[in-house]
């Protein structure tokens, strides 16, 4: 029977690692898009010679929306894994949980 829980809860957790991937690499592809956009900025300075507000703000808002790109991908992918593994250890939980049940009104064999 534990054989049949370890087939049955295989297809279930099959997408958690790549939520956890996401989850972790999400953040720090977004700072990279943040570094990125301010270097664009820097660039611009270079270039220009001045430091308006209309030289930097391209570069800036490249830095701004890598970040919430980084974020929007990371916060669900975080929340979805955390429930969707404690959901798949609570099934386990269960399922063991009766396994063992039955195994107890299972009569022995005598040794």
């Amino acid at each position: 029977m534990r054989l049949a829980l370890a087939d049955t809860m295989r297809p279930a957790q099959s997408g958690l690692p790549l939520l956890a991937s996401v989850a972790s690499a999400g953040p720090f592809i977004g700072l990279f898009g943040t570094v990125w956009g301010i270097m664009n900025a820097f660039t611009a300075i270079a270039r220009s010679g001045e430091s308006s507000l209309a030289t930097v703000a391209p570069g800036i808002a490249e830095a701004l929306f890598a970040t919430a790109l980084g974020l929007f991908a990371a916060i669900p992918a975080v929340l979805a894994y955390n429930r969707l593994a404690a959901l798949a250890a609570e099934t386990r939980a269960r399922a063991n949980a009766g396994i063992a049940r039955l195994a107890a009104r299972l009569p022995r064999a005598a040794e």
